[in-house]
């Protein structure tokens, strides 16, 4: 049974079949092989449960607001004013990278749309200051994971949606991992750099008055973050209600910016319609897979294949840990987050682990998929973003930023109270 799960998934995939429709050949697939009750009876029932989640209006509401921020250039004003303060480290604008990034990452709650934007603002700056391409292009690709670990996250709304998890918790649990991850990321360019002082570029003269003067553009993505985070744990909002804060938040951004345009919003609008549709599509399709696997006993008989291993909780977490990491190199991180956290949730809540915690462990492993090649999604963004050479540059630039990132999974796994740490203390 879980061969042939497997066989239809990567050989689908290896089709190039979107995964949407991958997913849901797969249920059609293992419910008329294995279930006396065909499952499609109950696509439609499916789809409107799947959909019909309160908590998952937040998803559109959260794209929206990322679209409307992108558009309104707020990303590049605040990437000028970070450079401002960050280009006397050794990596000089690299460092930049990684700070607009994590600032992004606060206010667009995706990982493409996060890597995409610095990428565009930043690339430019390669050739003219003389950076080693590779390992800055891989500051762009790994830092972009950061969007969806730092609140508001698309993803730890689906997670928590699919887990029953709170999802104030969840935020909460991603604000330390991920300014901590970020500050990994900054060391591994530093390192680099004083490694190999040539990969750091030429050094940029900025002055006081000039780093002063960029100051007020960071103000428009503290105030969104603040305004939707910071209403959730004032208890004004739900996740939900705090998306439609931010929605209205990002208008009186781009307003003030005078970039509030019929073409802004319409780019906006489409571009929520595009990723949006993407978005529920694989989620629909992953609950009908979930579904399919729960009426052919598939996740029973996932859970009784680990209990029968003997590796105890230590062991099975291990184990999982590496599925995700072989999973990471053919999957989409989406589909590989959806088809699987309902089957191992359950069976590591059942040997003790917390499931907010799982759920940032398992967003730090999609994080790691994300800039994993073959299929790594962030590295095809910014080489399309750059539009020049080719891939492998990226990759061989992502591969130091790759061990940063394996190495936070490690700290999170010995150290859980690095994501524990806010939400117990809000608890008390």
């Amino acid at each position: 049974m879980i061969v042939a799960t497997l066989i239809s998934l990567f050989g689908l995939l290896l089709l190039s079949v979107p995964v949407a429709v991958v997913m849901g050949l797969t249920g059609v697939i293992l419910s008329g092989m294995y279930s006396f009750i065909p499952a499609t009876r109950g696509v439609a029932t499916i789809g409107w449960q799947s959909m019909n989640d309160a908590v998952l209006v937040a998803v559109p509401l959260f794209v929206l607001m990322g679209e409307i921020l992108l558009r309104s250039g707020v990303a590049s004003r605040m990437y000028g004013a970070l450079s401002g303060w960050l280009v006397w480290l050794p990596g000089g604008l690299m460092h930049a990278n990684i700070a607009t990034s994590t600032m992004f990452a606060a206010t667009s709650g995706s990982s493409v749309a996060t890597a995409a934007t610095v990428g565009t603002t930043a690339i430019p700056e390669i050739r003219r200051h003389g950076y080693h391409e590779p390992l800055f292009l891989g500051s762009i690709a790994a830092s972009g994971t950061l969007g969806i670990l730092i609140p508001p996250s698309i993803n730890l709304i689906l997670y928590g949606a699919m887990t029953n998890t709170s999802i104030p918790g969840l935020y909460l649990a991603g604000i330390i991992p991920g300014l901590g991850l970020a500050v990994l990321f900054s060391v591994t360019v530093w390192l680099s750099c004083k490694l190999r002082p040539e990969w750091g570029g030429r050094r940029i003269e900025v002055s006081w008055r000039e780093r002063l003067s960029g100051l007020p553009h960071l103000i428009p993505p503290l105030f969104i973050f603040m305004l939707v985070v910071g209403s959730i744990y004032a208890g004004w909002a739900t996740p939900t209600e705090a998306a439609a804060l931010g929605v209205l938040g990002a208008l009186f951004v781009a307003a003030l910016g005078r970039s509030l345009t019929k073409a802004m919003l319409r780019a906006a609008f489409a571009g929520t319609i595009r990723t949006t549709g993407m978005l529920m599509a694989i989620t629909t399709a992953a609950y009908f897979l979930n579904f399919v696997f729960g009426n052919i006993g598939l996740t029973t008989s996932v859970a009784n294949f680990f209990s029968d291993l003997n590796l105890g909780a230590t062991g099975t977490l291990l184990v999982i840990i590496a599925l995700y990491l072989v999973l990471g190199l053919f999957m989409e991180t989406l589909s590989l987050m959806v088809a699987t956290v309902p089957i191992f949730t359950p069976i590591l809540v059942g040997l003790g682990y917390d499931p907010v915690w799982f759920g940032i462990l398992v967003i730090l492993l999609i994080e790691t998929a994300m800039i994993t090649p073959p299929v790594g999604v962030n590295l095809f963004v910014v080489q399309g973003v750059r539009g020049r050479g080719s891939l492998s540059d990226v990759v061989r630039g992502v591969l130091p930023f790759l061990g940063t990132l394996l190495l936070a999974i490690v700290l999170i796994v010995l150290f859980p109270q690095i994501a524990l740490m806010l939400p117990n203390w809000m608890q008390h």
